[in-house]
């Protein structure tokens, strides 16, 4: 369904291709529920303060859009290395990523579900309401992920901490999702701008938050974590080819937003694996290699981080 797209940071195409490109390697196809359907309901995505407690080290996946295979990469390494976090947080397509490992998938199933061959379709056509697409079938997926897991839907029932961030779409103020449904929570989290209809929840609708916080280090620290790892997916600005000029613009915004949280943390890492994109298997596989690689190199590093 999708052919090979030359971007930097552009905000708008480059989620697109986190959805239909990304969970389409990890998840299959389903139908659900309308696009504009208010959820009401006591498992409709919340944030409970209640939960909130210290965690020792958290790990926090960016946005990113197809750059964000570069999570599963890192989660092999960090698997391999014997570390494990307390807490994990993600926005868009790390909450994607973040959400399925915390349910309890290891990295080689991440891996090899990545690097399937297939690009599925993860949306449809919104007839109704904002954006072309209705995003549900994701949270739908994510739900039969985590119930194979798991057994249980909610976030609050993960075998790690989880939280999913997104924004409340009138107001642009972001909002963490740390309890109730996992999938729409992660769907919520995914909903791009323009293009996938917002999610409504209790009356409000909710929205990506890439535009606003990209990498939520400070709101991880604000729910309770005490060390940070943190997973920048965007593209490296300062190795642009000739010709990116067009990118520019789209790369020093998503740079502003994501280095106040990345000195937030006490490590961060941006793997680099070239700086155009698309949605090849070869592509993917170069992403998971080089968050791989850029992990093992600080193995020392991130080993005295989780000790």
């Amino acid at each position: 369904m999708l052919m090979t797209e030359h971007m930097g940071n552009n905000p708008s195409r480059r989620h697109v291709l986190t959805m239909l490109a990304i969970a389409s390697g990890l998840l299959s196809t389903a139908c659900t529920i309308s696009a504009d359907f208010d959820h009401n309901d006591s498992q409709a995505p919340r944030y409970d303060p209640i939960l909130n407690r210290p965690a020792r080290v958290a790990w926090v996946f960016s946005s990113g859009g197809p750059r964000g295979f570069v999570h599963i990469g890192v989660i092999k390494a960090l698997e391999e290395l014997g570390l494990k976090p307390d807490l994990i947080v993600g926005g868009s397509a790390g909450a994607l990523v973040g959400a399925l490992y915390a349910s309890g998938l290891r990295a080689a199933k991440l891996e090899a579900l990545a690097l399937d061959l297939g690009l599925l379709e993860v949306g449809r056509w919104a007839m109704f309401g904002e954006g072309k697409f209705d995003g549900a079938p994701i949270a739908a997926q994510v739900t039969e992920q985590i119930m194979a897991q798991t057994g249980q839907q909610v976030i609050e029932k993960m075998p790690i901490r989880f939280a999913a961030v997104a924004i409340e779409k009138a107001s642009r103020k972001p909002i963490i999702f740390n309890a109730g449904h996992a999938g729409l929570a992660v769907q919520t989290s995914s909903a791009i701008e323009g293009m996938f209809t917002p999610v409504r929840i209790r009356g409000m609708q909710y929205a990506d938050a890439d535009l606003v916080v990209p990498m939520p280090v400070r709101l991880a620290r604000a729910i309770g974590a005490v060390k940070v790892l943190a997973i920048d997916a965007s593209a490296h600005e300062d190795k642009a080819p000739a010709g990116a000029q067009r990118f520019r613009e789209g790369d020093l915004r998503k740079r502003a937003l994501t280095l106040p949280d990345a000195l937030a943390a006490d490590v961060s890492l941006q793997p680099d694996f070239g700086y155009y994109v698309n949605t090849s298997k070869e592509f993917r596989l170069r992403c998971i290699n080089a968050g791989y690689a850029d992990t093992m190199a600080k193995a020392q590093i991130l080993k005295a981080l989780h000790a």
